[in-house]
């Protein structure tokens, strides 16, 4: 008896990133499903891809992790620009075309980040109580905290909406005193930045910066000094380097 082999044919290409054209490349068995991730380019720009059997890709943690090794290994010795998670085109074809309508608005954005990479900088309060903090470094959310407290009775809801209003105006007001303090630090050292929204109540500032790769060492002293005025009551930390995820537009249309 002889057994037929049935091979699955590609159904598609998933897309990791654009970079400038070098040539067919290979990156290895590193894509989902540890397929092969490759260039395909039209001479001055090129797509990296690895070829899927499904068309629909699950947001899981082995697909993300695979995802985000591809930039690792490119970002080795280029800067490229990263797709989103989860985009697929249909063939040949797509890729091409992708290429074609894009190129222009590609190659500018290559030129922006070229030879930069994606710095995080974080900065925290590192305190039990945010608001008890807050009452203490604000004599006047003391005096209104003092005064709702003074007969010793419960909050009115109106009383309430007002304590919770001044104190969340006199919290976005630190974050943007403190964030412009140190960004004026950072911009010595970074081409670009970006301020994200803060995830936390916590949290006073979520920058992405855009640095030289011949400056990390700069942007590490940099933060050094943008923390140096701020006391234990105040935490930085920073990460990367990254793929320009902040600093890059596509909206690529499939």
């Amino acid at each position: 008896m002889q057994e037929a082999s049935q091979q699955t044919a590609a159904v598609g290409h998933y897309i990791y990133a654009i970079i400038p054209d070098q040539g067919r490349r290979s990156l290895g068995n590193i894509g989902l499903e540890e397929t092969e991730v490759y260039t395909m380019g039209d001479g001055r720009v090129a797509a990296v891809v690895s070829d899927l059997d499904s068309a629909r890709i699950r947001p899981q943690r082995r697909n993300m992790a695979a995802h985000q090794e591809v930039l690792k290994q490119l970002l080795r010795d280029l800067t490229p620009l990263p797709a989103a998670f989860g985009l697929v085109a249909d063939d040949d074809a797509a890729i091409s075309k992708i290429l074609k309508d894009n190129r222009t608005a590609f190659l500018d954005q290559l030129a922006r980040v070229n030879d930069g990479v994606e710095m995080g900088l974080r900065m925290t309060w590192d305190v039990p109580n945010i608001f008890e903090f807050f009452v203490g470094a604000h004599p006047e959310l003391q005096e209104l905290r003092d005064d709702y407290f003074r007969d010793g009775g419960n909050l009115t809801q109106d009383q309430m909406i007002t304590l919770g209003r001044s104190f969340e105006r006199l919290l976005e007001q630190d974050r943007e005193k403190y964030t412009e303090q140190v960004e004026a630090v950072m911009r010595g050292c970074c081409r670009e930045l970006k301020r994200n929204k803060c995830r936390t109540e916590k949290e006073i500032m979520n920058l992405a910066c855009l640095v030289n790769r011949a400056d990390l060492a700069r942007f590490e002293q940099a933060v050094l000094q943008a923390a140096r005025p701020f006391d234990n009551n105040y935490t930085f930390d920073f990460n990367g380097p990254w793929a320009p995820h902040n600093f890059v537009e596509m909206d690529i249309q499939l």
